[in-house]
């Protein structure tokens, strides 16, 4: 780079001649910037394309500040070496480390312009920064952001949504495999109360971030949970500038479901925790906030199962101590009223008794001359029968079968015991068994004498016979 001034020639040109070569006219023009900013400058504007090289370079576009998405009317591109990396850096940490340089933060920077004539760009060396500029700047958006949120009656309005007594479905909104999302789930699954986490990836930094979680904190709003965390973890102060956009907070706020935060370390609050229905300092403790809701609520439950134990308790002994006194009055009262009642039943016993016999006397008197009638009856009924009865036996044994058979008639029998009592029933063929009197024969129907055919004769002749 040359160092003449404005008004040098070209070194080593004709000036004679009206064209000029690229290497001529670039270290002329570097020349130019040299002479017309020979100090440093200052530079304010917000970083976009912010890109960090693997040989600790940093390169970025400082631009016209402009809302996310829009494409900005001037940029300047600026070169952070990393010697002058670290001495920025150093710059940053005296100043509490509250800045980091990332896309869409606002900073006031210090360095030289230069051309860089490999590539034919101007740009800015960077060497310095100026952190109280991008705080200063945050402090006020934030300022002016809490003031239109408080205009439109939103800092308390989630905070006014009533928390279920055991909420149990959580979405949690936080970018997923931080710690902070580990330190949920971990401080949720210790609980061992049984939790169901819907999770929605998010980015929680850079200049996409606040869309991300607006469009996170949507989906949720529309699901079946009882309440929604947002967390991230530590950071510096310009990390944490996407929780501070009026379009996180406005979502936070017309939530239907109640919004935990658990954002950064102990020290920082954003606008996201202005306008959540609680505000915890860690993710860690956010989650342990959900862990003593429920706990609360059970322990209620056990004390007042306990009240109504007790309760219960000190009934039975009343009741049964009423029992006990009426128990012993209604005993001594029984006994009394058993006493009487004996007395009076002895009395009507002894009084029945005496009418018993004498009812008995004379109900005695009164069957004697039946009983000696219906006596007398009796015997002649018997007489009568004894003699009908002696009448019937002879006149069964005169028709004993065998009284028959040892006169000498016989009785047949087909072989099946049906009694022949015609010859019809004894074709020929039949066996036939016949009882006498002192044994049985027994025979083939031949014929029976009736017309018909008859069995074939039983004489075999010899057919040589003449």
């Amino acid at each position: 780079m040359s160092d003449g001034t404005l008004f040098d020639d070209a070194v080593g040109r004709d000036p004679r001649s009206d064209t000029w070569t690229v290497p001529e006219l670039s270290v002329h023009v570097g020349r130019l910037l040299v002479g017309a900013f020979p100090d440093d400058v200052w530079v304010e504007g917000q970083i976009r394309n912010l890109n960090r090289s693997a040989n600790g370079h940093v390169y970025f576009q400082l631009a016209e500040p402009c809302p996310a998405g829009q494409q900005p009317s001037t940029q300047l591109a600026v070169t952070l070496l990393a010697p002058e990396r670290t001495l920025v850096n150093a710059q940053i940490k005296r100043a509490g480390g509250g800045v980091r340089m990332e896309d869409g933060i606002e900073v006031r920077i210090q360095g030289r312009i230069r051309w860089y004539g490999p590539r034919g760009t101007l740009q800015l060396r960077m060497h310095g920064i100026d952190p109280d500029y991008t705080l200063g700047r945050l402090q006020a958006d934030k300022d002016r952001t809490l003031a239109l949120l408080a205009a439109d009656g939103l800092l308390d309005r989630n905070a006014r949504l009533p928390v279920p007594q055991v909420p149990l479905r959580i979405g949690l909104v936080t970018s997923m495999g931080t710690a902070a999302h580990a330190d949920v789930l971990a401080e949720l699954t210790a609980s061992e109360i049984g939790f169901v986490v819907r999770t929605v990836d998010a980015r929680t930094q850079g200049a996409e971030s606040a869309a991300a979680i607006t469009r996170a904190l949507t989906i949720l709003g529309q699901d079946d949970v009882d309440l929604i965390l947002l967390v991230r973890g530590g950071g510096a102060r310009t990390d944490l500038a996407p929780f501070d956009t009026e379009l996180m907070a406005r979502a936070i706020a017309t939530s239907p479901v109640p919004v935990f935060t658990g954002i950064g370390h102990e020290i920082d609050r954003s606008i996201a925790d202005e306008v959540a229905h609680t505000a915890h300092k860690t993710p860690t403790a956010a989650a342990a906030a959900v862990v003593h809701q429920v706990r609360r609520f059970l322990a209620e439950v056990d004390d007042r199962a306990g009240a109504i134990q007790r309760a219960v308790h000190r009934s039975l002994r009343v009741a049964t101590d009423r029992l006990d006194d009426r128990t012993t009055r209604v005993a001594r009262s029984g006994d009394r009223a058993l006493g009487r009642q004996a007395l009076l039943l002895d009395r009507a016993g002894d009084r029945a008794a005496r009418g018993a016999d004498r009812a008995l006397d004379a109900a005695a008197a009164r069957l004697v001359a039946p009983s000696r009638a219906v006596g007398d009856r009796a015997r002649r009924a018997l007489a009568v029968a004894e003699r009908d009865l002696d009448g019937v036996a002879a006149r069964t044994r005169a028709h004993d079968p065998q009284l028959a058979l040892a006169r000498g008639w016989s009785i047949t029998t087909t072989a099946d015991g049906t009694l022949v009592r015609s010859p019809v029933d004894a074709p020929p063929g039949t066996t036939l068994v016949t009882r006498v009197a002192d044994g049985q024969v027994t025979s083939t129907v031949t014929d029976t004498g009736l017309p018909g055919p008859t069995a074939p004769s039983t004489d075999r002749q010899d057919p040589a016979a003449p």
